[in-house]
């Protein structure tokens, strides 16, 4: 691996126009997270699909998984490598052309009312195009901010977070409305234009560049905290010991993340008998959650490294798990406890792409972060789908729960063993 210099800069500084400013490169980011982050919301889809066509609801989780499953492994993947080749514009919009396509095809589930429609269109076209389409946001803040990398990095994904809470009242609203094939039209627009917005807005700064009046790296500063320890390449960067802990506890707190995401409205209406809309509400409070805290972990980062953050949620929320079949008894718990998972996944997915850039460096981030959100796609297809065999078997949400709780409290065991005691990460 080369080793990261950690000197002051010396750069000359170059003229660069970004749109309005160096800031409107993590808010495309933000926009561009949000359209995929409509996933997040497919909850809201599960029971009006299982009434239409007389589904499983493993059969009406299942494209969801496919999703992202294939968002966080071939989409990411080849979509980072993409993007470290060709730049964050032109991958993206790749991207929202993929996700019209996928979405219109959606649109005719009432000529092919199988799974395997919806496994095809959202679920691999989707998915594809919800990978290209990520990819830009995470290395394109990195690099536009050296002297802010947590919260510009976190700010870039908070779209991801935000969307559930935005989406998933509007689409079942849409749902009960319009019926399912035409809010899978009206989804589809949305997405394809704010998605070319976003692309259109963002770029990279030229090389050499640096924020006016930084000084560059200086001990005890923010900077110093999250600078490249080594500048590694994707193959450098899979083989080695610190990628293996980072994606063995990153599969372990998704896995809960997101079988909660995708379950807790599903057992609003089934387990307490909520009607829809307040039964939505708890997708709501995970993305408020997912979303805003995001941005204000990475603010908080800023001061105290990004491990005693997510060390300190990991053990609030594998507790959480733990208990949620006794303490999820009224809306009202319910919605705490989604609050507390989507804070599981904010921190999460607003941090751990931080530490990867300590890790490996920024110069290969796109391929090196697409190859760690493998762990995010098998967790995807498991999670949702497990919880989901095991409520059509035993009719209730106690093993997944409780199982989610265990895996949170290994990830935080490995986490800090692993990466804060073995590898000092900040």
């Amino acid at each position: 691996m080369e080793t990261a210099n950690l000197m002051p800069a010396t750069a000359a500084q170059a003229e660069v126009k970004p749109f309005i400013s160096r800031w409107s490169i993590p808010l495309a980011g933000l926009v561009l997270t949000l359209m995929g982050g409509i996933a997040y919301a497919w909850g809201v889809y599960v029971v009006p699909l299982q009434e239409r066509f007389g589904w499983t609801r493993s059969e009406a989780m299942l494209p969801l998984s496919i999703h992202l499953m294939v968002f966080t492994t071939v989409g990411m993947i080849y979509g980072g490598i993409l993007q470290d080749r060709f730049g964050p514009r032109k991958v993206p919009a790749a991207g929202g052309v993929l996700f019209l396509i996928a979405y219109l095809m959606m649109t005719q589930i009432h000529r092919f009312p199988y799974t395997w429609w919806l496994v095809l269109t959202y679920g691999i076209v989707g998915g594809l195009a919800n990978g290209l389409a990520y990819c830009a946001a995470i290395p394109a803040a990195r690099k536009w901010f050296p002297d802010k990398t947590a919260l510009a990095v976190a700010m870039s994904v908070t779209g991801f977070g935000l969307a559930a809470t935005i989406f998933a009242p509007w689409i079942t609203r849409l749902i009960r409305t319009v019926g399912i094939e035409q809010t899978f039209l009206t989804v589809g627009i949305v997405v394809f234009v704010f998605i070319m917005i976003g692309a259109w807005v963002m770029r990279l700064p030229p090389q050499g560049w640096v924020p006016q009046g930084w000084e560059g790296i200086q001990p005890g500063t923010s900077a110093a905290m999250y600078a490249p320890r080594t500048e590694a390449t994707l193959s450098e960067a899979v083989r080695s010991p610190l990628f293996h802990t980072m994606w063995i506890g990153y599969f372990c707190i998704i896995f809960a993340g997101l079988m909660a995401m995708a379950h807790v409205v599903p057992y609003g209406v089934t387990i307490l008998g909520m009607e829809r809309p307040a039964a939505a509400l708890a997708a709501v409070f995970f993305g408020l959650a997912n979303g805003f805290g995001r941005p204000i972990a990475g603010w908080i980062a800023e001061k105290t490294g990004p491990m005693k953050i997510m060390l300190v949620v990991y053990a609030i929320s594998g507790v959480t798990f733990l208990l949620f079949n006794t303490i999820a008894r009224t809306p009202a718990t319910l919605y705490i406890s989604s609050f507390i998972f989507g804070c599981l996944f904010g921190t999460t997915l607003g941090l751990l792409p931080v530490l990867t850039t300590v890790g490996f460096g920024v110069k290969n981030l796109g391929a090196i972060y697409g190859a760690l959100k493998t762990a995010f796609g098998l967790a995807a297809f498991f999670g949702p789908m497990a919880a989901a065999w095991a409520f059509d078997v035993t009719g209730t949400y106690v093993l997944p729960f409780a199982g989610a709780g265990v895996l949170v409290l290994l990830g935080w065991v490995i986490y800090l063993f692993g990466l804060k005691i073995k590898y000092k990460m900040p």
